[in-house]
């Protein structure tokens, strides 16, 4: 390593690869339940969003921010997964047991969610009619409920895995930035590509289906493990995370003003793998990296708290949209006020996160109930 190249980075080794007990990573936990809670917020906050009685007014310029400051959330989950599930030692007894200890894990909670927004938020709260047909195209869309895409994006991830970790096994932290860079780029190439001929009256629209979910998100898979020992200096630290803000208010601006050039729209959309998006995702977990991994083990208290909350966010994810659409089912006029207040939609926030976390720690305590969260 240079003497400038060490000016910037906190060296690797000082970082090392866990080899005791404790296997968990501070930033780690801390980004993932940082993002299910930007996660809920996203799924809340949009309802004032798309209001358009009211954009521009105070309340819809706090709630774009909230919204679309989030953008980062998902990739993120992705990135961190990505930090775990690439790691040799995951992949030591062979593609087989990697696999079937993903089924397990994943497996009951794939079908199981599925089958429950369907029968039970569609048809049950919601009373909508769905065919065969139409239940079919929603399962093969990725699109039983809202959320549940990411359910097929990380089988995907799995599915894959084994591979990438094979290429990256022995190659060092040159393989791995190498690698996660070019597919990390390449995918925000294509998508602004696709942008640009739309912009420009030659559609090229990019579709995913239940199968193909995971393909824009290998970048964000790779740059997790490439970046899970990466620890900046304070000062670099504070320069990306100056930078990260930009990013992010650019994208805020972006969304927000009808000024915005079409070419910036078209080359980087605000959806969660434009350009602006993974740089902004990127440093996120780059930020955080540098922040959590100088302040060493939490106390026991507190980092068991912490160990929790981080496996229960899997369970708010699935969990949370139930809770809401029953909410506003139920309380119609609270839908009305989530729309319109500022306050409330916060109030709402804040309860639907306390509710699906003590629900998803709750029946992580219980056998069997827990394969679901």
């Amino acid at each position: 390593m240079t003497n400038r190249r060490s000016d910037i980075l906190v060296a690797a080794a000082t970082v090392p690869e866990p080899t005791g007990a404790r296997t968990r990573s501070v930033a780690l936990d801390v980004l993932r339940v940082t993002a299910i809670l930007g996660v809920v917020a996203i799924h809340v906050f949009a309802a004032i969003v798309t209001n358009g009685a009211i954009r521009g007014s105070g309340t819809w310029w706090a709630a774009t921010i909230l919204d679309i400051g989030n953008v980062w959330v998902v990739p993120v989950f992705v990135m961190v997964s990505g930090a775990l599930l690439l790691s040799p030692r995951q992949h030591a007894a062979g593609p087989a047991a990697f696999y079937r200890k993903r089924l397990l894990r994943l497996g009951p909670a794939f079908v199981f969610w599925q089958v429950f927004y369907l029968v039970v938020v569609r048809v049950l709260v919601q009373h909508q009619h769905l065919s065969i047909t139409q239940t079919a195209g929603l399962v093969l869309d990725a699109k039983a409920y809202t959320h549940l895409y990411f359910l097929w994006l990380i089988v995907g991830l799995y599915v894959v895995a084994p591979v990438l970790a094979a290429f990256l096994n022995n190659g060092g932290d040159r393989r791995a930035y190498a690698f996660a860079g070019t597919v990390l780029v390449f995918t925000v190439v294509v998508v602004g590509l696709s942008g640009l001929a739309t912009a420009y009256g030659d559609p090229h629209p990019i579709v995913l289906n239940a199968l193909t979910q995971w393909i824009p998100y290998v970048g964000y898979f790779l740059a997790g493990w490439a970046l899970r020992k990466l620890v900046l200096r304070p000062a670099w630290t504070v320069v990306v995370a100056v930078v990260t803000a930009g990013l992010l208010a650019e994208l805020i601006w972006q969304f927000a003003s009808t000024s915005a050039p079409a070419w910036l729209r078209a080359v980087s959309p605000g959806g969660y793998y434009g350009a602006a998006a993974a740089a902004a995702s990127v440093g996120v977990f780059i930020v955080a990296q540098g922040v959590f991994a100088r302040r060493g083990e939490p106390r026991m208290h507190a980092s068991r708290f912490l160990t929790a909350l981080s496996d229960a966010a899997f369970g708010v994810y699935l969990v949370h949209f139930f809770f809401l659409v029953l909410a506003v089912t139920v309380f119609p006029g609270l839908g009305v006020l989530r729309a319109t207040s500022l306050p409330v939609a916060v109030a709402f926030w804040a309860g639907l996160v306390v509710l699906s976390f003590a629900v998803s720690l709750g029946a992580r305590r219980i056998p069997y109930l827990r394969r679901l969260f």
